[in-house]
C-alpha cells in the first residue's frame, strides 16, 4: 500500500487522573452459554465521580430554576387579565434554555459515570431524565394554555405552539438515544489493552470517535488546531467522544501495525501475541502500515 503523505499533527497527552478500575465480572460472561469468560467490568475513578457529582448538582439547580419558571407562568403569568403574551414568551423560551442547558450537562456527567445496563431502571432513568423533566416542565403549562379562559384562539395557537416546538427541540436534546454504558467502557478498555498492552487511544476535537493509534487517516486529517489528543478510554469518553471507532480492526492491521492473528486474538478475548506496539517513532512500520508521527 502506497505511504499516505500527510502534514504532521501534533500529538497532545490529555492529562487525566488515575485510570479507572477494570477487571473482571463474577458473574458469566455475554452470549449464549454459562461457559464463556467473565465480562470486563468498569469503574469510574473518585475523580471522574467527583466531577460528575459537581456537574449534576448544577444541572439540578437549572432544572429546578426551570420548574420555577413553569410555575411563575402558571400562576402568574396566565392568571393575568389580559395575558402579557410577550412575558409569556419569554418564560417559555427561558424555560426551554434551562432544560437543555441543564441536559447538556447531565450527558457530559453520564459519559464521566455511565450507569450499567444490567441495572434496567437506573440505566433508563439516568439516560432519559432530560426529556422527562423537559416534559414535566412543558406539559402542564401547554395543557393550562389551551385551556386558559382569558385567551382568544389566535393567543393559544401562538403561545402553545411556541411551546410545543421549544418542548420538541428541549426534549430530543435531552433523550439519550446512543447512551453510554459501563458495559461499552469496559469492553472498549479490554480491546485497547488487549491490543496495544495500554489504555491509549486517539482522537480529534472535531471527531466524534477514538482509534487505536496515532498513524490513522482519520486523525490526520486536516483540522483547526493541528492536533491529535491522546488518553485513556475515559478520557475520550470525557471530551465527548462517543466510542472506539466501528472498524478499529482494519484500521489496527493497515495503520498500526498489527497483524490479523494479533487483532483476531483480541476478537477473541485474548492479548494480542507477543505484546507488539505501534513502531516508535523513526522505526519502520509493516506493510500497510504509516510511521508513527
Amino acid at each position: 500500500m502506497a505511504q499516505r503523505s500527510r502534514k504532521k499533527k501534533e500529538v497532545v497527552r490529555v492529562e487525566s487522573a488515575p485510570e479507572a478500575a477494570t477487571g473482571r465480572s463474577s458473574g458469566g460472561g455475554s452470549g449464549a452459554g454459562s461457559d464463556l469468560p467473565d465480562e470486563p467490568t468498569w469503574t469510574p475513578t473518585p475523580e471522574a465521580k467527583k466531577q460528575a457529582t459537581r456537574l449534576r448538582l448544577f444541572t439540578a439547580g437549572l432544572w429546578a430554576l426551570a420548574i420555577a419558571g413553569e410555575a411563575f407562568a402558571i400562576f402568574w403569568v396566565l392568571q393575568q387579565d389580559p395575558v402579557n403574551m410577550v412575558l409569556l414568551i419569554i418564560m417559555i423560551v427561558v424555560i426551554g434554555a434551562l432544560a437543555i442547558g441543564g441536559s447538556l450537562l447531565w450527558k457530559k456527567a453520564n459519559r464521566l459515570d455511565p450507569a450499567s445496563r444490567k441495572d434496567t431502571v437506573r440505566f433508563f432513568v439516568q439516560n432519559q431524565l432530560g426529556a422527562i423533566i423537559t416534559v414535566i416542565a412543558f406539559l402542564p403549562l401547554i395543557v393550562l394554555i389551551f385551556t386558559n379562559k382569558d385567551m382568544d384562539g389566535k393567543q393559544k395557537g401562538i403561545a402553545g405552539g411556541i411551546a410545543i416546538v421549544v418542548l420538541g427541540i428541549a426534549g430530543f436534546i435531552g433523550a439519550d438515544l446512543d447512551a453510554p454504558s459501563t458495559e461499552q467502557y469496559a469492553e472498549e478498555t479490554n480491546i485497547v489493552e488487549q491490543l496495544t498492552g495500554e489504555n491509549l487511544v486517539y482522537w480529534t476535537r472535531s471527531g466524534s470517535v477514538f482509534h487505536v493509534c496515532a498513524e490513522v487517516p482519520d486523525v490526520n486529517r486536516e483540522s483547526q488546531d493541528g492536533r491529535i489528543y491522546e488518553g485513556t478510554v475515559a478520557d475520550a469518553h470525557a471530551d465527548g467522544k462517543d466510542r472506539l471507532v466501528s472498524y478499529w480492526q482494519r484500521e489496527a492491521i493497515n495503520y498500526c501495525g498489527y497483524t490479523q492473528e494479533q487483532v483476531d486474538a483480541v476478537e477473541a478475548g485474548s492479548p494480542a501475541e507477543d505484546g507488539d506496539a505501534t513502531p516508535a517513532s523513526g522505526e519502520t512500520a509493516p506493510a500497510g502500515a504509516t510511521a508513527t508521527p
